[in-house]
C-alpha cells in the first residue's frame, strides 16, 4: 500500500520567509529578486510562478524533484542565514505561499509566491541604506543591486528603496534595516587605541567634507571657498584686544 501525505486546505495562504538578492532589469523598468542557492540563475518577480530548475517539463513542485520556490516557517531561521559571509548583502523576504505546496519540518516547497515585503541590510559603512546600487554582477538581463547610502554610492547606477518597491509592483513594501546598536555617541570609543581613533577622526572629517559639499549645492558656494564655522576672529581667555 502506498502511503500519501495528508492534504491541507488552509483558509488563508501560508506565510514564509527566505533570503534573496534584489535585482533590476537591464533597462531599469522592472525589479525582482534572485535566489542564493537552487534556482539562483532564474530571477523572479514579486508575483511569480516556479519552474523546474533542471529544465524538466513537470510542474513544480514535483515530489521526485527539488524544484519549486523554497521558504522557511520562521523569520528567525531566515535571519540566521544572513550571518554567513556570502549572504551578508541579501535581503530578507516575507512571502505568501500560493498554489500547491509540500510542507517540510522547517518550511515549504511550492508552486507560486507573492513577495509581500523585503528588508534590505544596512550599507557596508554601517548606516541605514537609502539606495540600492549596482553590485557589479548579475544574471543575463538583470543587474544585482545592493544596499548603499548616498556617500558610498559613488558613481554607480542606483535607485531609491521606494523606487525599487514601485518597480516591483504588486504592493511590495521595502524597508531598510536599522544598523546594529553600538552604544551611541562617543561611548564606543573608550577602548580604542591611537590607530583606531585616527581612523575614526578621518571618517568624521570625510563626512564633514561631504556635508559641506552637499550644503554648497543649495547655497551656491564652492566647497572650501567660505570660512568654516569658528574660523573667524577667535579670542581666547585673557585676550585683551579692543
Amino acid at each position: 500500500m502506498r502511503l500519501r501525505l495528508p492534504e491541507e486546505r488552509p483558509t488563508e495562504p501560508p506565510t514564509g520567509y527566505k533570503i534573496a538578492r534584489p535585482v533590476l532589469s537591464h533597462d531599469g523598468t522592472r525589479a525582482g529578486f534572485t535566489g542564493v542557492s537552487l534556482g539562483a540563475g532564474r530571477p523572479y518577480g514579486v508575483l511569480d510562478e516556479a519552474a523546474c530548475a533542471y529544465g524538466r517539463r513537470h510542474r513544480a513542485p514535483h515530489r521526485r524533484c527539488d524544484c519549486g520556490f523554497h521558504c522557511v516557517h520562521d523569520r528567525a531561521t531566515a535571519e540566521a542565514l544572513l550571518c554567513t559571509a556570502e549572504h551578508r548583502g541579501a535581503a530578507l523576504l516575507e512571502v505568501t505561499v500560493l498554489g500547491a505546496y509540500i510542507r517540510f519540518e522547517r518550511g515549504f516547497r511550492y508552486a507560486r509566491q507573492r513577495v509581500r515585503g523585503a528588508t534590505v541590510p544596512p550599507c557596508g559603512c554601517g548606516v541605514a541604506a537609502t539606495l540600492l546600487a549596482d553590485a557589479g554582477w548579475g544574471r543575463p538581463g538583470w543587474r544585482v543591486v545592493e544596499a548603499a547610502c548616498g556617500r558610498c554610492r559613488g558613481g554607480r547606477q542606483a535607485l531609491s528603496v521606494a523606487e525599487f518597491a514601485r518597480l516591483g509592483g504588486e504592493g511590495l513594501k521595502v524597508v531598510a534595516a536599522e544598523p546594529p546598536a553600538t552604544g551611541g555617541g562617543f561611548e564606543g570609543l573608550g577602548g580604542l587605541g591611537m590607530p583606531e581613533l585616527m581612523a575614526e577622526a578621518a571618517l568624521l572629517q570625510a563626512r564633514l567634507d561631504w556635508f559641506q559639499a552637499e550644503l554648497a549645492r543649495f547655497t551656491g558656494d564652492r566647497p572650501g571657498s567660505g570660512d568654516r564655522p569658528g574660523s573667524g576672529d577667535q579670542r581666547g581667555f585673557g585676550d585683551q584686544r579692543g
